[in-house]
């Protein structure tokens, strides 16, 4: 019979590290592709300029969680915790759903099909590393490699913080800068020399709620999906028993 564990004694004292390759070398790949994005936009574009896209932003974000998680899964480390990687989904997909659905989609209204389709050569690359390759690979790192469970309603509210001081941060930057500036607002819906301060309110709006309910559906899902990771050895909570 195995004695309960001493109050206090932390998991890795007991248990050796159990190291995840795979999962490192994933994270590691996706991290490699974010960083390869922003390098090559801020290569062929103005710094200042590629550093005002929220696209960039979340894809530095990208770079860090995922790089950061996956140094720790080749260390055996415990994982990030489940906001942080819950977020950065959160704010990746909005990066790709946006680019998609709305920037690239005639259909829209607010359209950058003319932008997109003069892009060409390592420009076509980084848009394709950091719409594509990315959202689709930190979402399958979430849905296969990340243990569920541990999201709640709550971050769903932290983690809107962030675009809305997005929102905040493109209004400010386009209100101290000329008229007529190149990219003075980096989206189409966020111009107020065309749609004024109310409708590009009523857009953010409309945005805001479409983030909130995706931030929600991902905490739903997190309760609902299955842990294709299997059953891992833990350690049972203090003065709860023995090892199970």
């Amino acid at each position: 019979m195995i004695a309960p564990i001493p109050s206090g004694v932390p998991a890795e004292a007991v248990l050796p590290p159990t190291r995840r390759p795979f999962a490192a070398a994933f994270r590691a790949l996706i991290a490699l592709a974010a960083v390869t994005g922003i390098v090559i936009d801020l290569v062929i574009g103005s710094p200042l300029r590629v550093l005002s896209y929220f696209t960039v932003q979340s894809n530095i974000v990208v770079a860090v969680v995922l790089g950061l998680s996956a140094w720790r899964a080749w260390q055996g480390r415990r994982p990030l915790p489940a906001w942080a990687t819950g977020g950065t989904l959160l704010f990746i997909a909005i990066t790709g759903l946006v680019y998609h659905f709305v920037l690239a989609n005639d259909s829209s209204g607010f359209a950058m099909t003319d932008d997109i389709a003069a892009h060409s050569g390592w420009h076509s690359v980084s848009n394709q590393l950091l719409h594509t390759v990315t959202p689709i690979g930190v979402a399958l790192d979430w849905l296969l490699l990340v243990r569920p469970g541990g999201l709640r309603p709550r971050h769903a509210g932290l983690w809107l913080l962030y675009p809305l001081a997005y929102l905040g941060f493109a209004l400010a930057r386009g209100a101290i800068m000329s008229p007529g500036s190149t990219a003075r607002y980096p989206y189409p819906f966020l111009d107020v020399d065309v749609h004024g301060y109310g409708g590009v309110l009523g857009n953010a709006v409309v945005f805001g709620l479409a983030f909130a309910a995706l931030a929600l559906l991902l905490v739903g899902l997190d309760r609902i999906r299955p842990d294709v990771r299997g059953r891992e050895n833990r350690i049972s909570s203090p003065a709860s028993g023995p090892l199970k």
